[in-house]
C-alpha cells in the first residue's frame, strides 16, 4: 500500500524529458521519520518520487510526472540533468546496516510498474554512486544488486573469470568500458571505486583482471541508451 506525503520539492521535467532511470538512493539518516521531514521541507530543496520505510512501507512525495530533486549533480549515459530523466527512490537506512527484507520485498514490488509504465529497461535501475561518483556512496555496498538482477529489476554483468596469466588491466581501458555502459567521465580511480561499490564490494586493492572482465560484459550487453524525448 502507498501513501501519498506530497513534498513541495519538484517541478516540471524539463525539456520534455521522461524518466529513462530510476535511482536509488539509501537515505543517510537515523530514522524514516526524520527523512521524511527533510524530503518534505521546502528549505532542504530535496525530495524523491518516493521513500520506503524498512517495513515496507511505501510513501509517494512527487508524482512520476514530475521532476523530483534527488540525484543532484551528476550524469549518466552522457546526459546530465538526471532529475529531468529519472525517478529517485529512497530508502531509509542510516548506511551502515543491511536494508531491511520488509523494504527489499517493497521496492521489488514497486519497480515493475515504474518499469513498465516508462518503458525504462532494467540497465536504467542504477545507484546513485553511479550517477555520482566522485561524491556519493548510496546505496551502498550493503544494497542487494545481484537479488534484483535476477527478478530483471537491474543487471549483472555475465562474465566467466579471467584467465590466470591475463595481462594486467589497464585504467584506461576499463575507464571507457564503464563509460560506455553509462558512467559519467571521471578519473579511473574514481570510477573504480564506485563500479566496485555496486558490483565488487568486498574487493580491494588496485585494478586487476576481474573489473576489466566485469565492464566489458556490461558495455557490450547493455550499452548506455540515449534519453527518451517527446
Amino acid at each position: 500500500m502507498t501513501a501519498a506525503y506530497p513534498s513541495p520539492n519538484s517541478g516540471p521535467r524539463r525539456d520534455g524529458h521522461l524518466p529513462r532511470l530510476v535511482v536509488l538512493h539509501y537515505t543517510g539518516m537515523a530514522s524514516c521519520a526524520a527523512a521524511l521531514a527533510r524530503l518534505c521541507d521546502p528549505a532542504a530543496e530535496v525530495s524523491a518520487h518516493y521513500l520506503i520505510d524498512e517495513g515496507g512501507a511505501v510513501l509517494a512525495l512527487v508524482p512520476e510526472e514530475a521532476r523530483a530533486w534527488h540525484a543532484g549533480a551528476g550524469a549518466w549515459g552522457g546526459q546530465g540533468d538526471v532529475n529531468s530523466r529519472s525517478i529517485g527512490i529512497e530508502l531509509a537506512n542510516p548506511g551502515d546496516r543491511p536494508f531491511a527484507e520488509p523494504q527489499m520485498a517493497a521496492l521489488e514490488r514497486l519497480l515493475p510498474g515504474i518499469l513498465t509504465r516508462w518503458q525504462i529497461p532494467p540497465q536504467g535501475v542504477i545507484a546513485h554512486s553511479d550517477l555520482a561518483p566522485d561524491r556519493k556512496s548510496d546505496p551502498g555496498p550493503r544494497f542487494d544488486w545481484r537479488r534484483l538482477a535476477r527478478q530483471g529489476l537491474a543487471v549483472w554483468p555475465d562474465a566467466p573469470a579471467p584467465a590466470a596469466d591475463a595481462p594486467p588491466a589497464l585504467p584506461a581501458a576499463f575507464a571507457a568500458r564503464a563509460r560506455a555502459f553509462g558512467y559519467p567521465d571521471a578519473p579511473p580511480e574514481t570510477l573504480l571505486a564506485a563500479f566496485r561499490l555496486r558490483f565488487r564490494p568486498w574487493a580491494r586493492g588496485p585494478l586487476d583482471a576481474t573489473d576489466l572482465v566485469l565492464a566489458d560484459s556490461l558495455a557490450r550487453r547493455y550499452p548506455a541508451p540515449p534519453p527518451l524525448s517527446v
